[in-house]
């Protein structure tokens, strides 16, 4: 029996973006979404993590969702939407609402749960995904997230977070192999740092110290696909079957040539190993361009009177822009406005503003930024540290993310209470 789903993940709704709202552009991300699912209606679509940007997401950040819920049942009644908790989101907020996503075909799973004994509940994770004859064509292992105080401790093979996320896997694996028939497709998805995936400076760092990025190795080969969020630029790990989906949008000016996109894939379990899964990258068009220019004072001034021009009347609607200029001298005072006067009026945001300190003709050294981005409490650590003429080895900035990380899961339990 065949199975066709869209992966999808790092919704990351309710982000703001320099304080800039990214309202309109996860509308015009949704609504061609509600476009292709209507098109080629999938038995589900899967999220792999990070849908809201922070734990405590604004209520139209909540109300976006929803109404994407309820919009995608009308269009596709049969499809199912899977959703998992990524690291940026409360676990326990998304499953709050389980009546709701049930009335729309759509289950998430938030948090690693454990049982009357004490043992993980493995049950909850293993999802059955129908076609529209209500038969089951696939399995969908959803691993959210895994922070370690919710899977560590348990037995001697979880006393550490690596040796905890092995256990799971294998416990899981197994159970699927014992549920499944060999008509049946095998999907996992889960959200994580791969070995081999390529970052960018907008993730929010989920690997402490030395510890290691997890490897593909945790998949056995009775795996068909395997459905991963967190990375934010969509790339294959090591194998076809095993990828990144990518960010809807762009959310950092690193992200600007990434070519997002959802991937429609499609299980045959009766076909050969080498003919079984087919891909089909659907692009997401970008609805707000990015604009970053970085050259010499003078060169940027001339760039910038060179951009398109034309009035944009909705604030919302216009690009952003970032600006990286080179000096050996400091800037004059009215700097801004002067970018600001050469910018063709009511066109851009410019949200950015770097200097690079040319050391001499032909070398870039230090750097001074002004940044209009909050800083995490990372940034903000190190920034403290560096004032007073320390540097945090990996064992102190171990210790503080495992406490931010605590102070998270703490906030989460209060509101999951």
């Amino acid at each position: 029996m065949t199975v066709r789903f869209f992966h999808t993940s790092d919704w990351h709704l309710g982000q703001y973006f320099y304080h800039h709202s990214r309202q309109y552009e996860h509308e015009q991300f949704l609504a061609w979404l509600l476009q292709q699912i209507e098109a080629r209606q999938p038995h589900a679509l899967l999220i792999a993590g990070d849908v809201f940007d922070v734990i405590n997401p604004a209520s139209h950040a909540q109300k976006q969702l929803y109404q994407f819920l309820a919009d995608a049942h009308q269009r596709a009644p049969h499809m199912q939407t899977l959703m998992i908790a990524g690291n940026h989101d409360s676990g326990y907020r998304i499953e709050q609402v389980e009546p709701l996503l049930e009335k729309y075909q759509a289950k998430a799973v938030g948090v690693i749960r454990r049982n009357a004994e004490n043992q993980l509940d493995l049950n909850r994770l293993l999802i059955p995904i129908y076609n529209e004859s209500q038969q089951v064509v696939a399995w969908c292992l959803a691993l959210p997230f895994l922070r370690p105080a919710e899977i560590t401790g348990l037995n001697e093979q979880s006393q550490n977070s690596q040796a905890a996320i092995a256990h799971i896997h294998q416990q899981l694996i197994a159970l699927a192999k014992q549920t499944k028939t060999d008509d049946q497709a095998l999907i996992l998805m889960s959200h994580a740092h791969m070995q081999g995936g390529e970052t960018s400076d907008s993730e929010r760092p989920i690997i402490v110290g030395n510890e290691e990025a997890l490897s593909t190795a945790l998949f056995d080969d009775v795996i068909d696909y395997v459905a991963l969020g967190h990375l934010h630029k969509p790339q294959k790990v090591q194998h076809p079957h095993i990828r990144y989906s990518g960010s809807p949008i762009p959310l950092s000016f690193s992200e600007i040539n990434y070519k997002h996109q959802v991937v429609e894939v499609t299980i045959d379990p009766s076909k050969p190993d080498e003919s079984r899964v087919q891909f089909e990258v659907l692009p997401i068009p970008r609805s707000i361009q990015l604009h970053k220019i970085a050259d010499e004072l003078t060169d940027v001034f001339n760039a910038l009177k060179a951009l398109p021009s034309g009035e944009i009347e909705q604030i919302d609607q216009r690009p952003y822009l970032d600006i990286e200029y080179h000096s050996s001298t400091p800037p004059p005072p009215n700097l801004r406005q002067q970018f600001e006067d050469a910018l063709p009026p009511n066109r851009y945001r410019l949200v950015r503003i770097a200097r690079k300190y040319l050391a001499n003709e032909n070398t870039l050294s230090s750097s001074d930024s002004i940044s209009l981005e909050p800083p995490t409490p990372a940034k903000l650590f190190q920034q403290l540290w560096d004032k007073q003429g320390y540097s945090p080895d990996d064992d102190v900035l171990k210790d503080f993310i495992s406490l931010v990380d605590e102070a998270e899961k703490s906030l989460e339990e209060q509101h999951g209470a």
